[in-house]
């Protein structure tokens, strides 16, 4: 899995990794969902961390792990 990918990857390389957008992965990285350290100003994220990441979807039952990445609904009044 992500053999093709360094060990330690770049946001970039992340989502490309995951077949999502780059706004995507850093809310994935910004909401602490897939492990990463801030060298700087890069953000450099482990393979390790996109393995646990792909492998806990495997025991997923609903869709309340990718609420993060669903459109802010405003309260309506």
């Amino acid at each position: 899995m992500f053999e093709n990918y360094p060990d330690i990857m770049t946001v970039k390389q992340l989502a490309s990794a995951l077949g999502i957008g780059t706004n995507s992965a850093y809310e994935l990285v910004n909401s602490k969902v897939i492990g990463s350290k801030k060298v700087g100003r890069r953000i450099l994220i482990p393979k390790s961390c996109v393995i646990d990441f792909a492998d806990s979807a495997r025991y997923t039952t609903d869709n309340r792990s990718t609420d993060f990445l669903s459109p802010k609904k405003e309260a309506v009044n």
